[in-house]
């Protein structure tokens, strides 16, 4: 198993065994589904702006806004956990329907939540939201294999993640405009409504699933089929185990603890941003900072298509080390957008920023998706988990040090611990192969069964 997981990247993509216009369908109904993803993307990105402001409004305290975002990061910890348990019990068709369904629930009673109910109601917002929005993502993910095929799964990594970034340079852009011209009940009623989309559009998915969950293989395969779908709740039911097995894949376990340096490192570079942008120009702060997202995310855009074209002419995806060459150009980019180089340079970071972000995106997706689907919901949880985790640490350690420290200085240190993983990553990988390719010789014992 070591070595099939860890050469898994090297193999040409396998030749599929369905029919083209079943794979076509197939894309077809998955392009339908990023579409809706797409659309609540942004609905969460407005709302992410809007329910900090309504928070604050709301308490009067700027505590309550960090206690609202630690409970939307907690959840989605705990989500994480949960999620690899979950999807062995249920197909992730219904995790991804009844996620939307639960925040687009939860916005309809913020709406109608009476003045003395509002706080309560907005913990209850960032429960939800957090713990829905990790399974949707963890649902999302394992199951693209089963969707449009192992084939496939770069495309549909990389479609889902430009629809996403997207989504969030809108969201981000919009949520002033929103909220100033129409009110914050207004932002809720439209994040709802980009729920109900979502859940439309999972719904109308005629998918089993997939990710590990009980549908996760046909009937067809009779009892071959039953035995494993029997052996795969069993594995639900030991959720510890199932965790730590997939924990312990190889080259798994340096790759999720480089990817929670990375959110580490992304907490320094989003509260560092609007410091930054007003030392910049302290009449307009949300200049810079939006420029830099929509630079960023045409440069995660333009990432995609080109990982698409290698794919599609190379017939390989982009594996591992695309993961860690990709950390490293990403977390040395952000470093750099702080150093106060010309706004053309700064406009040329931005955008290999957003590359390279674009490209350690797929690449691990990709990878994870590799792993036996019993196995799969567990490691994508297991990131999720670590993902948080780095993330809100980052955020409370960076707020700290920004108190006192310039946002360059924080910013590096923080990027820096991603590179310094990133580049131990990069040695096993590459010594790991090296020793696949040129084996070392066999002893006398092994040729010729006894030593001469």
């Amino acid at each position: 198993m070591t070595q099939d997981i860890e050469q898994a990247d090297d193999r040409p993509d396998p030749v599929p065994d369905i029919d083209p216009a079943g794979t076509a369908g197939g894309e077809r109904r998955y392009r339908f589904l990023v579409a809706g993803y797409s659309l609540s993307s942004y609905g969460t990105f407005l709302n992410m702006v809007a329910l900090n402001l309504f928070v604050y409004e709301t308490t009067g305290r700027a505590l309550a806004m960090g206690l609202f975002m630690a409970v939307r990061l907690g959840s989605g910890f705990l989500a994480g956990l949960a999620a690899g348990g979950l999807l062995a019990r249920f197909t992730a068709k219904s995790l991804m329907l009844y996620t939307n369904v639960a925040q687009a629930a939860v916005m309809l009673l913020l709406v109608f939540a009476p003045e003395g109910m509002r706080t309560a109601t907005l913990m209850a917002v960032s429960v939800v939201v957090g713990a829905c929005g990790t399974l949707f993502m963890v649902s999302l993910r394992s199951s693209i294999p089963e969707m449009v095929g192992d084939e496939r799964r770069s495309w549909a990594n990389s479609l889902s993640i430009t629809g996403r970034s997207l989504a969030m340079v809108a969201g981000f852009a919009s949520a002033g405009v929103v909220v100033s011209l129409v009110g914050y009940t207004a932002a809720f009623v439209v994040d709802m409504a980009t729920f109900v989309v979502c859940a439309v559009t999972v719904a109308l998915l005629p998918i089993a699933g997939g990710g590990g969950g009980k549908d996760a293989r046909p009937e067809s395969d009779g009892d071959s089929g039953g035995r494993t779908q029997e052996s795969e709740r069993r594995t639900g039911r030991r959720m510890p185990g199932a965790f730590l097995r997939s924990a312990a894949a190889p080259g798994l376990g340096l790759m999720v603890v480089l990817r929670g340096a990375d959110a580490f490192g992304s907490s320094s570079h989003n509260a560092a941003l609007p410091v930054y942008s007003a030392g910049l120009d302290a009449s307009h702060p949300a200049v810079f900072v939006s420029a830099f997202w929509c630079l960023w995310a045409l440069g995660n855009v333009v990432a995609q298509q080109l990982i698409q074209r290698y794919i599609k002419r190379t017939g390989r995806a982009v594996g591992a080390p695309g993961f860690g060459y990709g950390t490293c150009l990403m977390s040395g980019a952000f470093i750099l957008a702080f150093a106060g180089f010309p706004s053309a340079a700064t406009a040329v970071i931005a955008l290999v920023a957003g590359a390279a972000d674009g490209l350690t995106e797929v690449s691990y997706t990709s990878h994870l998706q590799t792993l036996p689907a019993e196995l799969r919901g567990h490691a994508f949880g297991l990131s999720a988990t670590v993902e948080n985790l780095g993330f809100g640490v980052g955020m409370i350690l960076v707020a700290a040090a920004l108190d006192s420290h310039r946002p360059l200085t924080v910013v590096a240190w923080s990027h820096g611990v991603a590179i310094v993983i990133a580049v131990v990553f990069l040695i096993r990988v590459t010594g790991s192969r090296r020793r696949d390719r040129f084996p070392a010789p066999r002893s006398g014992a092994d040729r010729g069964g006894q030593v001469r």
